[in-house]
């Protein structure tokens, strides 16, 4: 009975972790897009066309 559990433990754990790096995946893409958008749509103007749009 504790071998069965132990392999449903890590099946669960194995389902979780593949959840959450394909959902990592899809949030960096997100940041991505947003990250060029930003760039594409202030990008351009002073100081000879090499504005800078992020304030960090």
């Amino acid at each position: 009975m504790i071998p069965l559990l132990l392999v449903l433990l890590l099946i669960l754990i194995l389902f979780g972790a593949g959840f959450a790096v394909e959902v990592l995946w899809y949030v960096a893409l997100a940041v991505l897009v947003l990250w060029l958008l930003g760039f594409l749509v202030r990008g351009g103007g002073a100081a000879g066309g090499r504005a800078r749009w992020y304030r960090w």
